[in-house]
């Protein structure tokens, strides 16, 4: 009621209507793709820049797609018994220095607290990267007999990447939040169990919530995680600018970081034996390319699951309409939506334009805006618009539960399908050097035979290296097509062994 008291008063005091619509970015998605980006993440509220490179306020906006996703995770683990924990933020040098292959990793990502106050540490104090240094030391203590495992661990928290070139909001920061889950097993059967249960979430994340096609699959030896034993990971491709995105990991670690930093149990014969372990994590570089895969000319394009807000209503009355019954109808349905359990606000704004709002909310990526108007009122029913595609439809106020619940999947499978046949044109299967050449030089992802070599690897890296950087393996897919016998690697002309994705990444 205060909405519309304001509303009146502000009408007597003759306050100026905005009526502009010119919302629109200024950078095309498919001319300057970077331009837009930076653009579409500011105009659309999910980020603000702030003073330090690299680092990014994550606004309301985005917070709510990342804590709609973080819903859905911390449930299906705590199903499989993985529990929430929290370690410190700081490690000290001599834990962080134990597992060579590891820190070897990340050295370069390392940020160190040097000082305290005016004063110099005796030791300085290193910023997590990832957790395995500073959680590894207790899962020692911790586990001491076969009864003690499996030990299932997960944090929701922050981590530090310091060192690098081309800070990109989402996808590459200094500061990024993440879930990393660390577990301990008995056998390598159960660690190698786990891996898979955990990718199986990370693709339903990406593809049952953001609505973006990935491919699930296993890094080379050279892209692997620094110390691990095998990674496998869910990779998505962005079409406007040809690269891949590793979109989540879920690593095995082996028995390495257990011999390192002794974590050893008595098993079921009292003998003494090395626990498996894995690491998995996910992080808010998912809303990066969320952003990149489905956001157009006019902002964001948010999938329904994981929106801040599913539905905007919007009353649109003309001069001589009963704004009163238009904003009562606005309200209303706003409380009918929400008892269904929709995300759903009104925008009863009266010193801007119906028009200046729908540009607003688009720029936002509501997935549906609901217009109530004079004729609505009169035929009882309401104007819906869809963000994905334009779609209008006039639907009957009485079944409007079950017509908006309908809406919205579809619009959640019409964003996955588009954007599944965007990324499925831009595959392309080649044989040899030569058509992988044109193939990168055409932005394609690509699918080429491989004889697994790592020299062979880092020999493509270097003859590709140039100003977009150079191609490197993204994964090789689990699901594998069938190699012809006689087929040879395209890179070495040795026999190849198997399908691998090859691109640009970021």
């Amino acid at each position: 009621m205060a909405s519309k008291q304001g509303s009146k008063s502000q009408k007597k005091k003759g306050k100026e209507v905005k009526k502009e619509t010119g919302l629109g970015l200024t950078n095309k998605k498919n001319d300057n793709f970077g331009e837009w980006y930076a653009e579409v993440v500011v105009s659309g509220e999910m980020i603000e820049y702030y003073d330090i490179s690299g680092c990014y306020i994550l606004r309301p906006w985005a917070m709510a797609i990342w804590e709609n996703m973080q819903v859905f995770f911390d449930a299906e683990i705590k199903k499989m018994k993985i529990e929430n924990c929290y370690f410190p933020l700081f490690v000290s040098e001599s834990i962080l220095q134990k597992e060579k292959d590891h820190i070897e990793g990340f050295a370069p990502e390392v940020a160190w607290v040097t000082k305290s106050g005016q004063s110099d540490l005796e030791v300085p104090i290193a910023i997590r990267p990832t957790s395995e240094t500073v959680m590894y030391p207790y899962f020692s203590k911790w586990i001491r007999g076969h009864r003690d495992l499996p030990l299932k661990l997960n944090q929701w928290c922050n981590v530090v990447r310091w060192e690098f070139s081309n800070p990109t909001p989402f996808i590459r920061s200094r500061e990024f939040l993440w879930q990393e889950g660390h577990t301990a097993f008995a056998t390598k059967d159960e660690a190698d169990q786990e891996v898979l249960d955990i990718l199986e979430l990370y693709r339903r994340i990406y593809e049952e919530y953001l609505a973006i096609p990935v491919v699930k699959g296993k890094k080379s030896e050279l892209e692997k995680f620094a110390g691990g034993l095998y990674t496998t990971s869910v990779e998505a491709f962005i079409p406007n600018t040809g690269r891949g995105v590793q979109g989540a990991t879920s690593h095995c670690l082996g028995q390495n970081f257990a011999k390192m930093f002794q974590i050893v149990f008595e098993d079921e014969n009292r003998e003494k034996a090395l626990a498996w372990q894995n690491s998995w994590a996910y992080s808010t570089r998912t809303i990066g390319v969320m952003i990149m895969v489905h956001g157009d000319d006019k902002g964001l394009v948010l999938p329904p699951r994981v929106a801040a807000v599913q539905i905007i209503v919007i009353p649109v009355p003309y001069k001589d309409a009963n704004t009163e019954a238009i904003y009562d109808a606005c309200t209303s349905t706003v409380n009918t939506l929400t008892e269904a359990g929709f995300r759903v606000k009104s925008d009863l704004r009266d010193n801007y334009s119906p028009g200046w709002k729908y540009s607003h909310w688009e720029m936002k990526g509501v997935p549906l805006r609901i217009e109530i108007g004079p004729k609505d009122l009169a035929n009882k029913q309401v104007r819906v618009v869809r963000r994905d595609n334009g779609a209008k439809q006039d639907i009957s106020t009485e079944g409007l539960v079950m017509n908006v619940k309908e809406i919205l999947h579809n619009v959640h499978d019409n964003m996955y399908n588009t954007a599944k046949q965007k990324r499925d044109t831009c595959v392309k299967i080649i044989n040899t050097w030569e058509e992988f050449v044109v193939a990168l030089s055409e932005k394609k992802l690509i699918l080429a035979p491989w004889c697994d070599e790592e020299e062979v690897e880092k020999d493509v890296k270097t003859r590709t290296k140039g100003e977009m950087g150079a191609a490197k393996t993204l994964c090789t897919p689990f699901d594998q097509p069938r190699l012809p016998e006689g087929t040879l690697c395209f890179a070495s002309g040795k026999p190849a062994k198997k399908w691998t994705y090859w691109g640009r990444s970021y």
